[in-house]
């Protein structure tokens, strides 16, 4: 593990500057106060991943907040991922609810823009979008580096009160399929000079369009930037994959999948055979730092999924106190 001292302490965190493959998850928080649903994936997830996102009013659809749930992935013994999105939160909120989120245990977040509401159930509703995801990024980490909020105060109490900073690993989302393809890496040089620590990208089917944006990544040095994790949902039917083809926007999904699910006698046992080659192919990548599994709904095959790509086990790192981040310090 490097010598550095660590920015946030977390176990996504450490499993990287142990020099691991990563694999974090994804567990959508329920669209009710029934809480049998997050202990029912999260006994699916626990130690098989490094951590697991939690996404915030995904599709523009209400929720359990993503905070909320984070909290409840701790009790449970998961480290979890909070993903912030710019679509329902000004300045305010935002710095407020990454303040609220340290202090309940949350060590990582995702900085997103969030699916616009017309997409969601309550269309009508107003979007905020006060600032984008770079911006948020950047925010969050002066909050963590400099100890100051967007208006340049302090993070203290009183003019003698010592920073206490919010040490948040910092992700964000990338996505290759996009148009135009040049502006897909320029996007992403963006949020990684505002200070992401890790990319999860958007999930990938055509694996050699994603190759070739990150031969684009490594010509501009960016990859040893940022960790970057590929984004994958493993197919579950043909109907699945033609949904995914002509309805998911920004995802692009070759013919050849297409074909291949139609012809499968048992399109499930097909579409993870699929998944595990990909992630055996991506793990040859230079620059690719480790997955990010998106089992929409499909929790339950994540531990075979990961088993059959040589995954499993996870590291275990053991916490080094002289690496932890300093909560206490004045900046």
């Amino acid at each position: 593990m490097s010598e550095a001292v660590l920015k946030s302490g977390s176990n996504l965190e450490r499993v990287f500057a142990a020099g691991h493959f990563a694999v974090t998850s994804e567990l959508g928080p329920p669209k009710s106060a029934d809480l049998a649903i997050i202990d029912k994936k999260a006994d699916y997830l626990r130690g098989q991943v490094d951590a697991v996102n939690l996404t915030d009013n995904q599709t523009a659809i209400v929720r359990i907040s993503s905070i909320a749930a984070a909290r409840l992935l701790l009790d449970r013994g998961i480290e979890p991922v909070i993903q912030m999105t710019c679509r329902d939160r000004n300045r305010l909120a935002q710095q407020a609810d990454i303040l609220g989120a340290y202090v309940l245990g949350v060590r990582n977040i995702v900085c997103l823009s969030g699916d616009h509401q017309c997409f969601g159930n309550h269309p009508t509703a107003k979007h905020v979008f006060d600032i984008d995801s770079v911006q948020l990024i950047k925010a969050v980490k002066d909050m963590r580096d400099d100890g100051v909020f967007m208006n340049g105060d302090e993070i203290r109490n009183t003019k003698k009160s010592d920073v206490i900073a919010p040490k948040m690993f910092i992700g964000g989302a990338a996505n290759p399929f996009g148009d135009p393809f040049e502006f897909r890496v320029i996007r992403l040089a963006k949020k990684v000079a505002a200070g992401v620590d890790f990319i999860q990208t958007q999930c990938i089917y055509d694996m050699d369009r994603f190759e070739r944006w990150m031969v684009a990544v490594r010509e501009r040095g960016l990859h040893k930037k940022v960790q970057i994790m590929a984004g994958l949902t493993p197919l579950k039917s043909s109907r699945m994959t033609q949904y995914m083809a002509s309805n998911v926007a920004g995802i692009s999904v070759p013919d050849y999948y297409l074909e291949r699910m139609a012809a499968a006698e048992d399109g499930a046992a097909e579409g993870i055979q699929i998944c595990v080659e990909q992630i055996k192919r991506l793990r040859q990548i230079e620059g690719v730092s480790g997955i990010h599994l998106m089992a929409i709904e499909w929790e339950s095959r994540v531990p075979e999924i990961l088993e059959r790509a040589g995954l499993l086990p996870r590291p275990v790192i053991e916490v080094d106190e002289e690496q932890a981040p300093v909560d206490n310090e004045t900046v």
